[in-house]
This record gives structure tokens, sequence and C-alpha cells, in this order.
């Protein structure tokens, strides 16, 4: 039995369709989007529409052209951090942050950019009062990751969202582990920008994500270059979308997103929401039984993610993985998930800890298979100690 439970990484296997997507959009289709006026260029125009139109119903987007296609989530929040921010401006973040959110405004720091980073307490979730005590004057946006890829802890970002709006900053949310995963209505959540990979919650194969610019945010390309479109103009054009997609587009990966999308659609976000939960706490019953083991996050599920992450005390989570990867085939990940701060947060730093993530098509058979062969390693690597 092989089974992959590293879904907050990459979500594997994907829907039949999304395969099938890709390969029509190479095989049968063939043109580039807006780059000429045959038919071939013209069906891969449509299927770049389409892939808008369904991201939009996913997301209650009213308009599908404030919708930029990236290569990932990490492209669109640099697209979101650079092409907004500048020097003077304040930005307030979180412990809890992956990488590609606290790497960015570093180099921003570095630009005359000041950033304040609001620790989250030990479960992983911030205070909404210790965002608004870090407001100055000069804050222009507040930048926070929906959920946790460490430990799957859900920020409140609707009563962030307010804070925002009271002081007149943009809200940028990092949907990198909640879309496809969690139901996102940009407009009620009261959010200006959210990045979010293709890759995983959503489905799609890798070098795909995209970001949602509200219509009041002066967005300014990062990236020149051809667009298809104002060719006579030497300065990259600021229309919406295809000013900020600049080169030519990875059709295959966008039609295999949008095959995707629409797999969540058919079976309903919520349904997904709920079967991953449960497994995650299943797992978590299961594991509970095992002397020495601790968990991290929230011990409320409702307030958890599809995601699970713990450490055996006297074991590596490097080699627990590791052992998983040899004598049984399962598939997780172990070490500190690209997200140091938040390790230090909730106590974790430096080793980490073993993360598993289970995805659509993962099993209750699976998840006690799972822990069961977590019991044997640890049992064999406990006796080579």
């Amino acid at each position: 039995m092989s089974i992959y439970l590293d879904n907050a990484a990459t979500s594997f296997p994907k829907p039949e369709q999304v395969y099938q997507a890709v390969i029509h959009a190479m095989r049968e289709v063939g043109g580039s989007p807006g780059r000429g006026g045959h038919r071939r260029s013209l069906e891969a125009s449509r299927i770049m529409f389409m892939a808008r139109e369904t991201v939009a119903e996913l997301f209650s987007i009213p308009d599908s052209s404030r919708i930029i296609f990236t290569h990932s989530a990490t492209g669109a929040l640099n697209l979101a951090l650079h092409g907004t921010l500048k020097a003077g401006d304040h930005v307030i973040t979180t412990s809890m942050e992956h990488n590609s959110l606290l790497r960015p405004l570093h180099a921003l720091s570095r630009k005359g950019v000041e950033v304040s980073v609001v620790r989250a307490g030990t479960e992983g979730i911030v205070d909404p009062d210790h965002i608004c005590r870090a407001v100055q004057s000069n804050t222009r946006m507040i930048a926070v990751g929906h959920v946790s890829n460490v430990c799957g802890s859900i920020q409140p970002i609707k009563q962030i969202a307010t804070i925002c709006h009271a002081v007149g900053a943009l809200f940028l949310v990092d949907a990198a582990q909640s879309a496809g995963y969690i139901d996102i209505d940009v407009i009620s959540s009261g959010i200006d920008m959210m990045a979010a990979p293709g890759h995983k919650g959503l489905l799609g194969p890798p070098g795909t994500g995209l970001l949602y610019v509200a219509p009041h945010v002066a967005l300014r390309p990062i990236m020149e270059g051809g667009t298809g479109t104002s060719s006579t103009s030497e300065e990259q054009p600021l229309t919406m979308p295809d000013g900020f997609e600049a080169g030519t587009h990875n059709l295959p990966g966008i039609a295999g997103l949008k095959a995707g999308i629409e797999f969540i659609l058919e079976r309903g976000i919520d349904t997904i929401f709920r079967h991953e939960q449960s497994l995650i706490n299943e797992a978590e019953r299961l594991l509970s039984r095992i002397p020495g083991l601790t968990v991290y996050g929230p011990t409320a599920p409702q307030r958890r993610a599809a995601v699970l992450s713990f450490n055996v005390a006297g074991i590596d989570a490097a080699l627990l993985a590791a052992e998983l990867d040899h004598d049984f085939d399962i598939a997780v990940r172990a070490g500190l998930h690209c997200a140091p701060q938040a390790h230090r947060t909730i106590g974790t730093l430096p080793g980490g800890t073993l993360r598993l993530s289970p995805g659509w098509s993962t099993t209750r058979e699976e998840i006690a298979f799972f822990s069961g062969a977590v019991i044997q390693c640890i049992n064999k690597l406990k006796e080579s100690l």
C-alpha cells in the first residue's frame, strides 16, 4: 500500500479530469492565448477566460478580470507586496507566516518599508486585538496567512479585515492552505488581495497560482514584457489582467487548474473540508495512544484545518518520516515547513515537526494504516538507540 499524506505541499493524486485537461491543452489546442487570431489561439483564450470565470465562481469574485494568473502563490504574494508597498509604508503580519510572505517583506524592509510581526499564541492563532494595537498612522497593509501550513490553525480573517478597513489599510490574505479547503467569499470576508497556489487545495498542476485584486487597489506591475495588447507602447500596460501577466501563459497548467476547481465545485467545498477534517480528527485519536506524543496547534477541531503536526519524545521527526517512507511507502513531511517563526511560536524550533495532511481521496483505512506504521517505526527507532 502506498499512501500520500503530504497534500499541504502538493495535492496528489489529482482528479482524472485534471490530467485530461492538461493533455487536451497540449495535444489538441497548442496555441497561446492572446497571441494570434487563428482558431488555436482563440481556443486557448477561451480556456483562459473560462478558467478565470471558474476561479471567480469559487471565491465569489464579481469580476473575473480582477484575477491574475501567476506561477505560484509565491509569485502572487511578491506581486501583491512589491506592487503596492513603498518606502515609508508600514505592514503588519504575524509570526505564523510562511517564508513566501516573510521573505518578500524582509526584502522590502531593507527598502524603507516598516514591518511589524505580531506574535500568535501557542496554538498558532493570532489575537485580533494584538493586531489592532500594532496599527500605526502609516499602516498600509495587514498581511496574514489564512491557515498555518505548520499546525493548521485558522486565523480570524473577518475580524482582521474589520481592523484593516477601520484604519484604511489593505488586507492581503495568503490562502495557500485554505483555497479549495475552506469556503472563501472575498467580498463578505473583506479581502482586498488574495494569493493562492493552483497545485494544493485547488487540485491543479504545479506551476500555477493566482492573485485576486479588488477594484480599488492600485497595483504596479513588477515584471514587464509582451502582453498581446498595447503592443505599440514601450510602457507596460496597467490593464487588468493582461498588464500583470507578461509572457506566455502556462495554458496546460491553467486548463488543469480550471478542471481541478470544477471538481471542487461539483463535489462541494464543504464536503471536501468535512472529509479531510474528519480524517485529521481520526488520526489524532489513533496517535494519542502513543506515549510521549505531542500534537501542536488548536485543540478545538473547528479552529484547525486538515493539517496535523506532532512530535514523539526522543524520536527525531526527520528520521521517523524517513522510516515511514522507506518501510511503508508513506509520504509525510518533517522539518520546519519553510515557516521558522511559526515553529518558534509553537515551541518546535529548531527540529520542527512531522506533518501529515490528507487529501480529497484519502480514506479512513489509510489513516489507520498510517497510525499503525508510526507505532512500528517508533519501536524500530527506539531499538536502534
